[in-house]
């Protein structure tokens, strides 16, 4: 019984805590932000780039999300991403790129669903467009917040 009682009352505590963040009012309208720009450590040109969300406020919600990523020179990272010269020239690297790529919708529909970043969930081989994605975001909805 007092398994129970402890049990009940640590969801409740839970509960309180989670509602008093308090809620986030955005002024409805487009807002965009730019992420930092990536450069791999090891000096090779792969992975680097920058990351781009756009975002959608209607009735003080996320109502809509983008993001997109790109090379240092401003092509986007699409469908050739990963391969070399048109071709793919190394099949694990290319394959990688794509999840890559695939994972940054996947991040705008989950902060549409979720409707805050922190909800946003990593996908394994895609982490550095996670924070990309992260860092432009919350930069987007700052510029959305209602002050």
């Amino acid at each position: 019984m007092k398994r129970k009682f402890a049990f009940a009352a640590a969801l409740a505590g839970i509960a309180m805590l989670a509602g008093c963040g308090g809620s986030v009012s955005y002024k409805d309208g487009t807002y965009e932000a730019r992420s930092a720009e990536y450069i791999n450590e090891d000096g090779s040109e792969e992975g680097n780039g920058y990351g781009i969300v756009t975002v959608t406020i209607k009735d003080g919600t996320i109502a809509g999300c983008t993001f997109r990523t790109y090379e240092l020179d401003g092509t986007e990272k699409g469908e050739d991403y990963g391969m070399k010269s048109g071709s793919i020239a190394n099949k694990d690297f290319y394959n990688k790129a794509q999840k890559a790529v695939g994972a940054c919708e996947k991040y705008a529909e989950q902060l549409v669903l979720a409707g805050k970043v922190d909800s946003v969930d990593a996908i394994s081989g895609a982490t550095i467009n996670y924070r990309q994605f992260v860092e432009a975001a919350d930069a987007a909805l700052a510029q959305a917040e209602q002050k």
